[in-house]
C-alpha cells in the first residue's frame, strides 16, 4: 500500500517568500542549485570571494526582514517562518563571527565543494558535456575567490587549523594527479549515444587542464602561505563550537550536560556490545568476536563492484518489504541508486532526489584508497541508515510532499541533527522490526552506535578542551585518535580520516547521536501523553510529512 499525495494547499505569502529564497540561493550557490536539480545554473560556480560573501549576507538580511514582517496563515506557515528565520539569523551570526574566513576542512568546505559540483551533473548527451565544459571553465575564478577569502582571514589572524590545511593540500594533490579526478573525468567523457564533437572534446581537455592548474595553485597557497600562518590548535573554543552545534542541530543544547550524557551512552554501548559478543562466541571479548567475524569468508565482499551490488540488493529488499508492512512509501520514492563515489576520501553519504524525481535519491560510498574488502555484518545497518527507513525515506518523502510544503521545506530545510538523528533512530527501529536478528548484524549496528556515542565525547572534548577520560591532560588530536582505535573496529585509514573530519567540522559529528536522542525524547513524550491511543506509524508519518526542520522546531510542533 502506498501513500496518497495530500490535497494541494494555496501558497501563502510565507510560501512565496520561501520559494523566492530558494531562487536566491540557487543564484548565490550554483553548486547548491545542482544538488537540488536546478540544472539551469550547472554551467556556473559560486562566488567564493570576500565580495561574494558580502553579497550573500546582504541577501540574507533582506530575506530575514521580509520574513519577519509576515503573519503566518496556518500551522505550516508557522513552522516555515520559525525554521527559516532561525536559519537566516544563524547564518548572519556565523558571518559576524568570521567563520567564512577560516572555513577550510577535509570534508565540507569549498575545496571539496567545487570538485563535487561535477558529481551530480547530467552526462548523457553532448549538450550535457558542453555544460560541464562551461563549469570546468569557471573553476579557476571560483578557486581564486576562495583563496582571496582565506587570504583576508589570514591577514586578520582568522585562520583554520594547520592540520586541516595540510590534509586538504594532500587531497588536492589527488584531484590533480595524472590519474586523478579531473583527468579521468574528462578522459571518460562519452554521451549515451554518439560521440563528442572534436571541438568539444578539445575544450573539455583544455578546461580540465586549467582546472587542475587552478587547484594546484590553491594547493601552493595552502602549503606556502596559509599553513605557516594557520593555527596550532585543532580546537575552535566554546563560542564558535556553540554556533556550529546550533547550525548542525537546529537546537540549543547544554554542551556540558551533553558531554556527560555522551560518556554514559558510550559506556552503555560498550556493555551492550560485550553482551552480544558473548552470543557470537561464548566468553569472547568484543575484539575477539570482531576477529571471529572478520575471519568468516561468508560475511565478506571483495571489491567495489561486489559492494555496489550488495548495497543495491539490500536496499531494494528493504524498500519492498517495509513498503508492504510498516511504511506508506509512494511509488516515486521506491527507486534508490546505490553508487561508488568517484573519490577515495572515505565516508558514506546520501544525496536526495531532484524536486521532480528525474534524478533519484542516491547512496554514495567513497572507498578509501587501498580498501578492497568489506564486512557485510558491519555495513548492513549503514544501508538502512542511508536508505530506507533512514535518509532516503525521510528526505525523499519530504520532496514528494509538494502539495503541502514549499520548495525550501521540501529540499533545503532541516539540519544534520534532524536527518542524521532520524537515520540512527531508523537503525534502532530496524533492530526492533527484526532485521538485525543475527547477533553479528546487531554487533555491527552497535559498532556504529558506539562510534556515534564516542563522537559526542570526542568532539565536545577536543573543541572545548575537556579533561581526558584517563585524567592525563586535555583532549587533543592524538588522544582522539587513540580513543577511536580503542572504540572503532575499522581500518586505521578510516579512523584517521574521521578524526580529521571531526576536528575540522566542529559540532557536526555529535549531531547524529544527539539528534537520535532528541527524536527518541519527542517520540517517548508523545507516547506518554497519548497513552493507549499512541500510533507509532501515525507519529512517523506526521514527522516525515513535515520535511526537514531544526530539532527545536520538531520539539515545538509535537510538544508545544
Amino acid at each position: 500500500m502506498t501513500a496518497e499525495q495530500p490535497t494541494k494547499r494555496t501558497p501563502s505569502a510565507i510560501d512565496q517568500l520561501a520559494e523566492g529564497w530558494v531562487d536566491t540561493l540557487t543564484q548565490l550557490s550554483p553548486i547548491l542549485g545542482t544538488y537540488i536539480g536546478r540544472n539551469e545554473v550547472n554551467g556556473r560556480l559560486d562566488d567564493l570571494s570576500p565580495e561574494g560573501h558580502e553579497h550573500a549576507v546582504a541577501e540574507t538580511r533582506r530575506a530575514l526582514a521580509e520574513l519577519e514582517a509576515l503573519e503566518p496563515a496556518d500551522e505550516i506557515d508557522r513552522v516555515t517562518q520559525t525554521d527559516l528565520s532561525s536559519e537566516l539569523r544563524l547564518s548572519l551570526e556565523l558571518h559576524d563571527a568570521q567563520w567564512h574566513l577560516r572555513d577550510l576542512n577535509v570534508i565540507a568546505s569549498a575545496a571539496q565543494d567545487v570538485r563535487q559540483a561535477f558529481d551530480l551533473m547530467p552526462t548523457g548527451t553532448a549538450e550535457d558535456w558542453a555544460v560541464i565544459a562551461e563549469r570546468l571553465g569557471a573553476v579557476p575564478a571560483a578557486l581564486q575567490g576562495y583563496t582571496a577569502t582565506l587570504r583576508e582571514g589570514s591577514a586578520k589572524g582568522v585562520v583554520p587549523a594547520r592540520r586541516q590545511v595540510i590534509e586538504v593540500a594532500t587531497q588536492i594533490a589527488r584531484y590533480t594527479a595524472d590519474e586523478g579526478f579531473f583527468a579521468s573525468f574528462v578522459a571518460e567523457a562519452a554521451p549515451e549515444q554518439g560521440s563528442l564533437p572534436a571541438s568539444l572534446a578539445r575544450e573539455l581537455a583544455d578546461r580540465s587542464a586549467a582546472a587542475r592548474v587552478a587547484y594546484d595553485e590553491l594547493r601552493s597557497f595552502l602549503t606556502t602561505t596559509l599553513a605557516p600562518a594557520a593555527g596550532e590548535q585543532d580546537a575552535v573554543g566554546r563560542e564558535l563550537y556553540g554556533l556550529n552545534s546550533r547550525r548542525f542541530l537546529g537546537a540549543t543544547i547544554d554542551l556540558d550536560e551533553t558531554y556527560e550524557w555522551g560518556r554514559e551512552e558510550l559506556a552503555r554501548m560498550v556493555a551492550e556490545q560485550t553482551a552480544i559478543a558473548n552470543e557470537i562466541l561464548p566468553g569472547a571479548t568484543v575484539e575477539e568476536a570482531v576477529a571471529h567475524l572478520e575471519a568468516d569468508p561468508a560475511r565478506k565482499l571483495h571489491g567495489t563492484d561486489a559492494l555496489q551490488r550488495w548495497m543495491q540488493e539490500t536496499s531494494d529488499r528493504a524498500i519492498s518489504e517495509l513498503g508492504a508492512t510498516h511504511f506508506d512509501i509512494p511509488e516515486k520514492i521506491r527507486t534508490l541508486e546505490c553508487m561508488i563515489a568517484p573519490t577515495q576520501e572515505g565516508g558514506i553519504y546520501y544525496t536526495g532526489p531532484t524536486d521532480d524525481f528525474s534524478r533519484p535519491g542516491r547512496m554514495w560510498w567513497s572507498v578509501p584508497e587501498g580498501v578492497t574488502e568489506f564486512d557485510t555484518w558491519r555495513e548492513l545497518t549503514t544501508v538502512y541508515h542511508e536508505g530506507v527507513p533512514g535518509h532516503h525515506l525521510q528526505i525523499a518523502q519530504a520532496t514528494y510532499n509538494r502539495a503541502e510544503l514549499n520548495t525550501w521545506r521540501r529540499v533545503l530545510a532541516g539540519t544534520s541533527g534532524h536527518a542524521e538523528g532520524w537515520a540512527l533512530y531508523a537503525e534502532r527501529l530496524m533492530e526492533q522490526l527484526g532485521y538485525l536478528d543475527d547477533p553479528a548484524d546487531r554487533l555491527g549496528m552497535l559498532d556504529g552506535q558506539r562510534m556515534r556515542a564516542l563522537r559526542v565525547v570526542l568532539d565536545i572534548g577536543v573543541h572545548l578542551g575537556k579533561p581526558r577520560l584517563d585524567g592525563e591532560g586535555v583532549w587533543d588530536h592524538d588522544y582522539a585518535l587513540d580513543m577511536m582505535r580503542r572504540n572503532v573496529n575499522m581500518s586505521d585509514e578510516f579512523r584517521r580520516f574521521e578524526v580529521n573530519r571531526y576536528l575540522g567540522w566542529p559540532g557536526q559529528a555529535p549531531s547524529y547521536k544527539v539528534g537520535q536522542r532528541i527524536w527518541e525524547q519527542v517520540r517517548d513524550a508523545v507516547k506518554a501523553r497519548e497513552g493507549a491511543a499512541f500510533d507509532i506509524k501515525a507519529f512517523h508519518k506526521r514527522a516525515l510529512d513535515m520535511g526537514g526542520v531544526g530539532l527545536d522546531t520538531l520539539r515545538s510542533v509535537f510538544l508545544g
